[in-house]
């Protein structure tokens, strides 16, 4: 960990978190301006991950992303749709706009416990349903037990799946790593783990997979941030930030939206590089901007 740490020039302090998080909390709701709740708007991978979705509950949810348009003219559309990976081909069948991604969870979501060979063939048929995006886990069993080396394997591997199951498509297909940073606990644990996934080809770092007590914090998006903001001064890559769990409000969208916008910049605020995972936010995010209560997903 301290060799990262040094390759990079970052070591997380929690007390200097803890202030920089305390001056955001106290400028928020002053940040949260119409502008502001749209763009957390187009952020939004308008997620279902329910154990009991089925085709027709999914193609709901697509057609009223697709009637967005016409009930909400002066919205932009979500980034993506974020379903399990069966339903990947349904999203793409459904959707009317090809700029809402198809977004799937993968490698055994949430756990990730299972064999990495299964984990690689769900990524390349989830890419061959119509993934535009895979969410994969970060192979928890092996880097709480410090074997680095084992999860860092397992997200090159998928990666080159993922890959290569999109070159023989003539695309390229995003890779968000999971990090479940509310089980790894520490910002030190999270700073390791944000390092690791981006030299394993992440093309986002996402905190959780919302499943479990402890999701999305302001504290690990925080981290997970200045990390990329690191990651970036020293190999030029953009990679992004996604911020899912638990988040329901709109200010919880504007308080990630005011981490990323402080660590690292406007140049990060598109949703090429800023995500939200939601189930619950776009009805808040519409209330908030209409100024009464919307209930339309």
């Amino acid at each position: 960990m301290d060799k990262i740490f040094a390759k990079y020039g970052y070591v997380p302090d929690a007390e200097a978190i803890g202030r920089s998080l305390d001056v955001i909390a106290a400028n928020v709701e002053g940040a949260a301006s119409p502008e502001v709740l749209k763009r957390c708007f187009s952020a939004m991978d308008v997620t279902t991950l329910h154990t009991n979705d089925t085709i027709a509950s999914v193609q709901n949810l697509v057609q009223k992303v697709n009637n967005l348009a016409v009930d909400f003219p002066s919205y932009p559309l979500p980034a993506s749709i974020c379903v399990y990976p069966n339903f990947a081909s349904v999203v793409r069948d459904e959707r009317k706009n090809p700029a809402v991604h198809v977004t799937t969870v993968s490698s055994c979501f949430p756990s990730a416990q299972s064999f990495l060979a299964v984990k690689v063939k769900e990524c390349e048929m989830a890419v061959e349903a119509g993934a535009d995006e895979i969410d994969i886990v970060l192979a928890l069993n092996s880097f709480l037990a410090g074997d680095f080396l084992a999860a860092r394997n397992e997200i090159h591997q998928m990666r080159q799946a993922i890959d290569a199951a999109a070159a023989k498509e003539g695309r390229k297909v995003i890779m968000k790593v999971i990090l479940e940073t509310g089980l790894l606990v520490s910002v030190e644990n999270i700073a390791n783990a944000s390092f690791l996934a981006m030299e394993e080809g992440a093309d986002f770092i996402k905190t959780s997979t919302g499943k479990v007590s402890v999701n999305a914090t302001p504290t690990a998006a925080y981290v997970m941030c200045s990390c990329i903001k690191k990651f970036y001064e020293k190999t030029g890559r953009k990679v992004g930030f996604k911020a899912a769990g638990g988040i329901s409000s709109a200010m919880d969208a504007v308080c990630y939206y005011t981490i990323v916008s402080t660590v690292l910049g406007k140049d990060w605020l598109g949703n090429d590089l800023f995500r939200l995972g939601v189930s619950r936010l776009a009805n808040s995010l519409i209330s908030a901007v209409e100024q009464k209560t919307v209930t339309y997903f």
